[in-house]
């Protein structure tokens, strides 16, 4: 590590990065078995009910950017404690949502304090690791993180059936507070802070923009969480209401994604050791054109085939992110906070555009799903031919061992 942590230590730090990075599965998978009861309790439509999430997102993605360039200025701590204060606040509130307006009103706020928990946690990456050290310790904190999406949607469906949804965002609202202790143990790694008018840290985020190929390769890798989201989306509406499963059942059946979500990471990198991790890349692309069309054609036939094609999918799009974000961070050597912020945003912007877009015909959920894998797979192959043997991306990809 480039700056020590006397307290956290190695795997404290780890840990924490690891609490950071679960916030937004948590926030997000918490609550899905609860959505087709909230849809009757309030009386109102799945899309009203859906807008919960990307309203979330949205908020989230605009925190991103706001929270990302100030944590350049002010130092990633203080940053992280206010960030946390306003989220356990907000989750609070949304326990006491007492219609679904409010309740949506509620999750923009902790989405947009959620956002400046989440960049700030990339940023330290960035912090403390360079190169091939980097790359692991992203895989090891995203496999682990994924563990949360294991547990949230099981532990969502244990607090239906002995209390009210309510109660989900009072868990959120703890895993708050047991996040803000890990951090007062924390010590900063922004080394050097910078200077100047406040709005000129805000102004950062158009210098990094303005770099060509960043802003390329963000239009590549941002598209590809649209097909993760998606299934987020409809995971509860398809397996709940479509094939009759009760919500516990659905519980099992999303963790069954997650558990094969983690081995992502881990396998990309046990690839990366023997294949160019520009034919990986493609690769993961060419199974979601795949699962698409498999989706479309035998995705309504059986919850298992559905979930089994999902998994794949799902799957591919974590083994990119992995590359595709390390990629990202080293087009730039300065500006992390505001690199982050840009990643996160555009990834988590279009993630809600993802659920927004398959939702727009309920009747059609698993057809529009797959659908989207089929475009969003031949959009990105198509980009990355395209690139993939310039220098700016050869020069910064790890060779096989």
């Amino acid at each position: 590590m480039k700056v020590e942590q006397p307290v956290l230590g190695r795997r404290g730090t780890m840990l924490l990065l690891i609490v950071l990075g679960a916030f937004p599965p948590l926030t997000m998978d918490l609550y899905l078995p609860a959505l087709p009861q909230m849809a009757e309790n309030f009386s109102t439509s799945h899309g009203m009910v859906n807008l919960t999430l990307g309203a979330y997102m949205v908020a989230f993605a605009v925190g991103m950017l706001f929270w990302g360039p100030l944590s350049e200025r002010t130092g990633r701590k203080p940053i992280l404690f206010t960030a946390l204060a306003m989220y356990i606040g907000a989750s609070l509130l949304c326990a006491l949502a007492f219609s679904i307006e409010s309740l949506i009103a509620f999750r923009i706020l902790q989405g947009f304090a959620g956002g400046g928990i989440t960049v700030v946690g990339t940023a330290i990456v960035k912090d403390l690791f360079d190169g091939r050290e980097r790359e692991r310790v992203m895989a090891t904190v995203m496999s682990l993180v994924i563990v949360a999406p294991m547990i949230a949607p099981v532990l969502g469906a244990f607090l239906l059936k002995i209390a009210s949804w309510h109660w989900m965002f009072i868990a959120l609202a703890i895993f708050g507070c047991c996040g803000a202790a890990l951090v007062s143990l924390y010590r900063d790694t922004l080394e050097e802070k910078s200077t100047g008018p406040l709005v000129h840290a805000w102004s950062r985020l158009a210098v990094v923009l303005l770099n060509p190929r960043f802003a390329y390769l963000l239009a590549l890798f941002a598209m590809v969480p649209m097909c993760l989201m998606a299934f987020l989306g409809i995971g509860a509406y398809v397996y709940i209401d479509g094939f009759g499963l009760s919500e516990q059942t659905f519980g099992f059946f999303f963790a069954f994604n997650a558990a094969c979500a983690t081995l992502g990471p881990m396998l990309y990198l046990r690839l990366a050791r023997f294949i160019p991790v520009q034919r990986i890349i493609l690769g993961c692309f060419a199974v979601l054109i795949t699962g698409g069309a498999v989706m479309i054609l035998f995705g309504s036939l059986s919850p298992f085939l559905f979930a089994a094609v999902a998994a794949v999918s799902t799957v591919s799009v974590i083994v990119v992110r992995v590359p595709g974000t390390n990629l990202l961070l080293e087009q730039q050597a300065r500006d992390t906070g505001s690199a982050a912020a840009l990643i996160q945003f555009s990834a988590t912007l279009m993630g809600a555009a993802g659920i927004q877009i398959v939702s727009l015909h309920p009747e059609d959920l698993i057809w529009n799903y797959g659908l989207l894998l089929m475009v969003i797979g031949t959009f990105c192959a198509t980009l990355w031919l395209l690139v993939q043997r310039h220098p700016f991306v050869a020069g910064k990809l790890p060779q096989p061992l």
